[in-house]
């Protein structure tokens, strides 16, 4: 039996859009800030009868049919590296999450990381050896933005390699989490679930007008601006580039068949409200979001008392106050 632990990763260039769904091959490069919380654990161990269970959420067959068909991708994977092992077909997964699922708060990410890692434990068990960049790839095939979380830190996921090919689009971290302690504080104006999910998204999204455009700056420039940003601690060129991303990315989901309306009234508040904050009081602050309404408000230390004050002042929101982590990790077996 073996258990990992890992975390959301929140996204400063989105991930929206596949070249390969099925494989989750991202249209375009991105980057993301792996958390420090929430968490969530996964455990596997082989069993009589393949089971996923979850403490918090009831499995669906649908649910249940992603980590099957995740799990066969995985060892198509591992059969490409010569590996002596193979996954069983009859294992036991449970999950503890303190994530609620599909509100944009990556909880698959954290979940699917999780997954690849405790499953690659069972694999080393054989005798077979895996990098972590080796771990990031099977997480993404049960969540493409879960390739991400296996490392801690600032971690760009490329669009490099051969198209369609399973063992392309690998990500990397380009900062540990100690070169730049930012802080994101987290405002989920509700935690329903949505009634679309990312994956579901992804597939619609080339239907958008803007999306080609959008694919086109991030290629070109954006993806490699956040990146300086980063690495030069240029918060203000982070901010910019950050909002912008973010924004696009829901004016495509706005705009394709069936169009996305992920951003609630109170979405649309906070924003204004960041903005008048960070004016008014000289704030390092910025926001974004990914496939939901919540708000992710990134700081400085400068700032984060008063961006947390900012949010615990939220009626009927649930908040969370994070800050770069150190990626997926066993936590015993």
């Amino acid at each position: 039996m073996f258990t990992a632990r890992s975390t959301p990763n929140i996204a400063l260039i989105k991930y929206w859009g596949n070249q390969n769904d099925q494989l989750r091959l991202c249209a375009n490069p991105n980057l993301a800030m792996t958390l420090n919380t929430p968490c969530v654990d996964v455990t596997v161990e082989e069993s009589d009868a393949f089971t996923v269970t979850s403490k918090t959420k009831q499995m669906t067959e649908k649910d249940i049919n992603r980590f099957k068909v995740t799990i066969e991708n995985m060892n198509q994977y591992l059969s490409i590296l010569h590996s002596q092992f193979s996954i069983p077909e009859t294992i036991s997964i449970t999950i503890d999450s303190q994530i609620p699922s599909s509100i944009g708060l990556a909880s698959s990410a954290a979940v699917f990381s999780g997954l690849a890692k405790a499953l690659a434990a069972l694999v080393e068990q054989s005798g077979t050896a895996l990098t972590d960049q080796q771990i990031s790839v099977m997480a993404r095939l049960g969540s493409g933005s879960a390739a991400r979380s296996i490392f801690g830190g600032f971690v760009a996921l490329s669009c490099e390699g051969e198209d369609g090919a399973i063992d392309s689009y690998v990500a990397k971290q380009i900062a540990p989490e100690s070169h730049w302690p930012l802080h994101d504080i987290v405002i989920a104006p509700s935690t329903e679930a949505k009634k679309v999910g990312s994956t579901e998204g992804h597939a619609s999204a080339w239907s958008s007008p803007h999306y080609e455009q959008r694919l086109e700056d991030i290629h070109q420039k954006r993806q490699q601006e956040c990146i300086d940003a980063i690495l030069t601690k240029d918060f203000e060129k982070l901010q910019h580039v950050a909002e912008v991303d973010a924004l696009d990315m829901h004016h495509c989901m706005q705009t394709q068949e069936p169009a996305l309306n992920y951003l609630s009234e109170t979405t649309h508040r906070i924003l204004q409200e960041i903005k008048d904050l960070r004016t008014a009081e000289h704030l390092p602050v910025f926001f974004t979001m990914d496939a939901g309404p919540t708000v992710h408000l990134f700081c400085t230390d400068e700032a984060k008392e008063r961006v947390s004050a900012y949010a615990n002042e939220q009626k009927n929101c649930t908040i969370f106050e994070s800050q770069a982590g150190p990626g997926t990790h066993l936590i015993g077996n």
